[in-house]
């Protein structure tokens, strides 16, 4: 190390050798950022929000405890409001139960409203196969600021509720699958804010119903009307187009005045009929093998049709 960087690292307060006392202050500021000089309280502001930190010398203290002794369960107190956590054990246990759920909630989506279907909940999902019970419901954990509440600590009762709401409601959402790190966290915290925050009005609950009998309709109607006419069916996928539906208006309220949509042929029938506004007579003509041909651009199955909505 050069002489110069050497007096720059001697001039800082973050010197390797003050190490201990700067985490010392840090947690100081956890608990009580107004104790620590205004300077320090600007420098760890800078770091992050403190929310969704934790101190780590209760939990230090926890399992040094338990490398000398053996012994385990005894209650950590950290936090704000000074109130019983729960032992390092029970912490961890509650952040496998967060972590399971937002992987493996969806198999247990309340997505039968008849009630037809059993859903057995599987065993990484209950309380026992994680190290807790109902002993500990009031017992309050870290959460590190789940689903955008902002609360550093809930109770593991409140906790629950709310990862059996955001992942076991009427939606289901799965998405451990995708291998990018930053994909998959970013679907998941606007998946949580999104179940969280439930802003949908029963008139936009409504509408989108609307939309998705429609989509339902023209593709029941065109299997039942047309079999074995070939088609690219959007069945099981007709979320599409209230999702469809709610990107055009949001993007016309946000000054967007143009919008291409570039699709594959699955669904393409559909987004025609209740996105672009093609007569579903004109459809039903085409079904019958009567089209002008002049109208019509291209060859096979894939055609260009000229959008004639108004927005």
């Amino acid at each position: 190390m050069s002489n110069s960087l050497k007096e720059q690292y001697a001039q800082t307060p973050l010197f390797g050798g003050n190490a201990n006392a700067v985490e010392a202050l840090y947690e100081q500021y956890l608990d009580k950022p107004e104790s620590v000089p205004a300077a320090w309280q600007n420098y760890f502001e800078s770091l992050g929000d403190p929310q969704t930190e934790i101190a780590h010398s209760a939990i230090r203290d926890e399992l040094l405890d338990v490398a000398k002794t053996g012994r385990r369960g005894r209650a950590v107190r950290a936090g704000r409001s000074g109130s019983v956590v729960g032992s390092s054990e029970k912490q961890a246990a509650v952040s496998r139960l967060i972590q399971v759920y937002s992987l493996r909630g969806h198999q247990i989506a309340d997505i039968d409203p008849l009630g037809l279907m059993a859903r057995p909940v599987p065993g990484v999902l209950k309380f026992d196969y994680l190290g807790l019970s109902d002993a500990d419901l009031d017992s309050e954990f870290y959460t590190g600021g789940l689903a955008g509440t902002g609360n550093k600590q809930m109770t593991l009762r409140d906790i629950f509720a709310l990862l059996k709401k955001i992942y076991c409601g009427k939606i289901g959402a799965e998405f451990a699958h995708i291998s990018r790190a930053r994909e998959r966290l970013w679907l998941r915290k606007r998946f949580e804010r999104g179940m969280a925050a439930e802003t949908l009005s029963d008139d936009e609950r409504m509408t989108i119903l609307e939309h998705l009998t429609s989509a339902e309709g023209i593709e029941r109607y065109l299997h039942t009307r047309y079999v074995g006419q070939k088609r690219f069916s959007l069945e099981g996928g007709e979320s599409l187009i209230p999702s469809i539906e709610t990107l055009i208006y949001q993007g016309g309220a946000s000054g967007i005045h143009e919008i291409v949509i570039g699709m594959a042929h699955r669904g393409r029938i559909n987004v025609l009929v209740n996105i672009l506004g093609k007569s579903p007579e004109e459809l039903f003509e085409e079904f019958e093998g009567n089209y002008d041909l002049d109208e019509l651009k291209g060859s096979g199955d894939v055609n260009t049709i000229k959008d004639s909505r108004q927005t």
